[in-house]
């Protein structure tokens, strides 16, 4: 037997969304490699909470958006699982790192559209399909959506779309490795007051105002509303669980 405990794999990691599903995967007992941009201080102090809870942890650098960068990545993280973990392969990936960018569509220009398109899908795209050679059979794979996917807000026309397209990429990865067991579920998160897309939300009265009194509960979500249900679709609990979009907004725009 290869590692006693699960290994998790996210990008994006050191902060916001990607921080909380990696401590809360590391409450369930799995290990947790996370890869960061260029925030190798904040990585590394996700680490040191997540082995301080007892589990075991590391940070490789990674930017999503260059696909020709990851074929090295992936010696990097096999040395890792080899020498940190005991390992050769992990059982989750979790497809989280992402940007925002907020423009109408007359402003839209080719660069901006061209770096979303290689962080949101490309990347996700080409990095899922190099990282299946070293994942577990039985595992899992979490790529994160939005809620912009199904409603819409003025601005968001590049960045919603690219999340579109991971929503159908999710189903087609969830039938083409139901034969090897591995489940494939797409996360779709509401407005989230963190230092996403420059921390509008989270800096604006006006904004939060708004986005509370288009959600159901009544507030903008926090990165703490998130990381539990990565946990739980990568858990026992949710082994039926396949090929869904599960929405966590707390009922924007019902």
């Amino acid at each position: 037997m290869e590692n006693r405990n699960k290994i998790a794999l996210i990008t994006g990691g050191s902060r916001g969304l990607g921080k909380d599903m990696a401590l809360r995967l590391a409450e369930k007992g799995i290990d947790v490699i996370l890869t960061y941009h260029t925030k190798a201080d904040e990585a590394q102090n996700v680490v040191s909470q997540i082995e301080g809870a007892g589990q075991k942890a590391s940070a490789l650098q990674l930017n999503t958006g260059d696909v020709k960068s990851f074929d090295s990545f992936i010696g990097k993280l096999k040395e890792v699982l080899n020498d940190k973990f005991g390992a050769g392969h992990v059982d989750f990936l979790i497809n989280n790192a992402g940007i925002g960018i907020n423009a109408p569509i007359v402003s839209v220009e080719e660069e901006m559209f061209d770096e979303l398109l290689n962080i949101h899908f490309k990347g996700v795209y080409f990095l899922t399909q190099k990282m299946l050679g070293l994942m577990n059979d039985g595992g899992g794979i979490v790529n994160v959506s939005t809620g912009l996917a199904r409603f819409s807000l003025p601005g968001f026309s590049a960045y919603a779309s690219m999340k579109g397209a991971i929503e159908v990429f999710t189903r087609y990865l969830a039938k083409e490795l139901g034969s090897r067991g591995i489940k494939a579920n797409t996360i779709a998160p509401g407005a989230i007051a963190t230092d996403f897309s420059g921390g509008h939300l989270r800096d604006s009265e006006e904004m939060s105002n708004f986005v509370g009194s288009v959600t159901a509960l009544g507030r903008p979500g926090m990165a703490e509303d998130i990381g539990g249900v990565v946990a739980f679709l990568c858990s026992d609990d949710a082994k039926w669980v396949n090929a869904q979009r599960i929405e966590i907004s707390g009922g924007m725009f019902v």
